[in-house]
């Protein structure tokens, strides 16, 4: 808190420095967000900062330029952190059954070792690549700088790859 910059920034608003008011209450506010992100439910963060720069500009007028700003303005602040938890406490609490559905992971788990397994039969920078591109979303720029690759590289390499993985599964299903 850079509290004798705000005690003078506030006096000057007091007068009517507009400039240095709407400074002040983003200067505030970036305080406030550290202050609240501490002690409130992300949700209620920005509404209670909101609720707090409505306090300081209807309260400005009683703030005593020939004290410290940061009590003036951590009272305020921690008034309306109280409210915040007030509300939490009102909030209806809802009771969690015990038949709580899961999902099967079965298949998704199942997938992902087939295709890691898939993966390993193919030239390492050929997995690398339809890793980076198929599967994390990278484009072919961002994989070739990546991998070091050539940007024509990176092509081939998830042409050929692709090519020998649907080789592999066709042997494989022909095989049952």
């Amino acid at each position: 808190m850079v509290d004798s910059d705000w005690g003078a920034q506030m006096a000057a608003a007091q007068s009517g420095n507009a400039a240095v008011y709407r400074r002040l209450l983003n200067e505030i506010s970036h305080w406030l967000r550290r202050y609240y992100v501490r002690r409130l439910p992300p949700a209620m963060v920005d509404d209670t900062i909101q609720d707090a720069l409505l306090a300081v500009h209807e309260k400005r007028h009683t703030y005593d330029p020939s004290r410290p700003f940061g009590p003036w303005l951590a009272a305020i602040a921690r008034h309306k952190w109280i409210d915040q938890l007030r509300v939490l406490k009102a909030a209806p609490i809802e009771a969690l059954t015990v038949d709580i559905a899961v999902t099967d992971h079965e298949e998704a788990v199942t997938s992902a070792s087939s295709l890691e397994r898939l993966l390993g039969e193919l030239k390492p920078a050929q997995s690398e690549v339809i890793r980076l591109v198929k599967l994390q979303g990278l484009s072919i720029q961002e994989a070739a700088k990546r991998t070091g690759q050539s940007e024509s590289l990176v092509k081939v390499n998830i042409h050929r790859g692709l090519g020998r993985l649907t080789a592999i599964v066709q042997r494989q299903a022909g095989a049952r």
